[in-house]
């Protein structure tokens, strides 16, 4: 009996006094780093706070004034501002990403990034598992997050055709999306724009989708139209969330062309009132008044894209084919400033075009704008930045506390193109330009936009916060400093004002220098299991 009695006091003694010892144990380690006297703005969109952080073995220990522990390091950060890593959950860098040349992914990380979300637009790797492995083969600049691509996946089981899908290909795509899931997707991406992805009907997507609902995923999607049909687009995005019952993310929110223009506000009420009847709808925005893409996904039907470029070509010729097309490209010219909103981002045939809008081309080779879009689409295609949304809607959609920022943009390295200034500037334009220097939104705000947003978005546990227990994604930057230094005529500059940048922990940037650490990590999403490290 008194054994009994013996037993039970120290089984009370060891669940009373087991978390305090815990607690005392891990005091008295040595500490890794501590961020000293900083702002702090935690992610959560409340009012930044000067205190110091602690961190040790990729986490932060605490978060507190005055902090006497001993550390490695301690970094005065007096007149600096600490912020979560930011969470770029629309970006294209799948292939750069595994690349000896761009895993560092350095474009991103000047701008404060730690965590990158691939396979959007409904392109990219197919199979996650093999996708991830690859990252963690070599290490990356940052963390990356991956998305089931629709399109890849279709085009993968049944080629880039129009049409629908046999009873036997839909059930091998959703035996492909099923295992990404369980190989740790964080959802589905649509590119509704792209071939062979806007081939697919919506009750095609739902099927899909629903996989992805089963494990906890997201439907993001590049929505069917953002121009003149973007409240209709808006509302199969709805519609594919309702019937699949999975969270929906709307990429790249806008409204694009100057009949357009306003439209991004209607559909921001449409989704407010779909957000206030319990539906989850998010969206994201790079903050610029241009988009980028191809010009025969901008001046050409989808209809036409049909099998690839070649098929495309031969279209061109035909003669019940040709006059539909030219007609169709005509139109979209004319609503594109007769082809003066429309530049050259990257054309390998002839580079001396590049930098050049349509009509300056067609004026210096005294032909048509038609003719110039012809003679590129015939030779292959050519990447191009499209000037097309109203910098009134720029700023009332970021105000929004729905909408994150995302670059839409990839891993670079400088050359001889002109991409979109987005891949080296969108975050700290954000911060810096439209919330510090414009005032259009609160520091906050827009912190909040690129940190505790995306993870909520995502699910993304333990990052996008600065709090205990959280991974050390830790980005400190000068405020005084922070601003993107990209244009569209010079876009390969990289942004400044990031003094420090930590990926789990370690410094991707030291005192305002990149290290060219690849401390990065393939997050993997589980549904399985709520604790699992991601």
């Amino acid at each position: 009996m008194r054994l009994l009695r013996l037993d039970s006091c120290l089984s009370f003694l060891l669940l009373t006094f087991a978390p305090l010892l815990s607690a005392i144990a891990q005091e008295s380690q040595q500490l890794d780093l501590i961020l000293k006297e900083a702002t702090i703005i935690d992610g959560t969109g409340k009012p930044g706070f000067i205190g110091d952080i602690a961190i040790r073995n990729e986490r932060i220990v605490s978060i507190g004034p005055n902090m006497t522990q001993p550390a490695n390091q301690i970094i005065q950060c007096r007149g600096l501002t600490i912020a979560p890593g930011f969470i770029d959950l629309h970006n294209h860098s799948d292939r750069q990403i595994v690349s000896a040349l761009t895993r560092s992914n350095m474009n991103f990380v000047t701008q404060g990034c730690t965590t990158i979300v691939t396979g959007n637009c409904g392109s990219g790797p197919v199979d996650t598992g093999q996708y991830y492995r690859k990252i963690e083969a070599s290490g990356s600049g940052t963390n990356v997050m991956h998305l089931i691509p629709q399109g890849s996946l279709r085009d993968q089981v049944m080629g880039s055709g129009q049409r629908e899908p046999t009873p036997e290909e839909l059930k091998t795509m959703k035996q492909l999306a099923l295992k990404a899931m369980q190989d740790g997707a964080w959802g589905m991406s649509t590119g509704l724009i792209y071939v062979p992805s806007s081939y697919a009907k919506t009750e095609e997507i739902i099927e899909l989708a629903k996989i992805v609902s089963q494990h906890q995923g997201i439907y993001a999607s590049h929505i069917r139209n953002e121009s003149t049909e973007l409240l209709s687009a808006v509302n199969e995005a709805l519609k594919i969330g309702q019937q699949a019952k999975l969270p929906v993310h709307i990429s790249h929110f806008k409204s694009s062309g100057q009949d357009a223009w306003g439209l991004v506000i209607r559909a921001a009420q449409m989704i407010d009132t779909a957000r206030k009847q319990g539906q989850k709808v998010t969206a994201d925005q790079y903050p610029y008044i241009a988009s980028s893409t191809s010009l025969g996904a901008t001046l050409i039907p989808a209809w036409a894209r049909a099998g690839g470029n070649k098929k495309l070509v031969k279209r061109l010729e035909a003669p019940e084919t040709s006059q539909k097309i030219i007609n169709i490209m005509k139109k979209n010219i004319k609503k594109r400033e007769g082809g003066k909103a429309v530049r050259i981002a990257r054309y390998s045939d002839k580079p001396n075009w590049v930098g050049k809008n349509l009509q300056q081309i067609a004026e210096e080779e005294n032909k048509s704008v038609l003719e110039i879009a012809l003679e590129i689409t015939r030779k292959g295609g050519a990447s191009i930045v499209n000037f097309s949304m109203n910098e009134e809607d720029v700023r009332q959609i970021m105000k929004i506390d729905w909408v994150a920022t995302a670059s839409d943009g990839r891993a670079y390295l400088p050359g001889s193109d002109r991409p979109h200034p987005r891949n080296y500037g969108t975050f700290p334009r954000k911060l810096g330009y439209y919330a510090l220097q414009e005032k259009v939104i609160p520091l906050e705000h827009a912190v909040r936009s690129a940190t505790g947003l995306p993870a909520d978005i995502l699910g993304l546990k333990d990052r996008g916060y600065l709090r205990p227990g959280a991974y050390a994604d830790i980005v400190v930057f000068d405020p005084k400093q922070l601003i993107d230094q990209a244009t569209f005529d010079n876009p390969h500059q990289y942004s400044k004002g990031v003094r420090y940048l930590f990926v789990n922990g370690k410094p991707a940037i030291s005192a305002g220098s990149p290290t060219g650490s690849l401390a990065g990590k393939a997050l993997r999403h589980s549904a399985l299991d709520p604790t699992s490290d991601n």
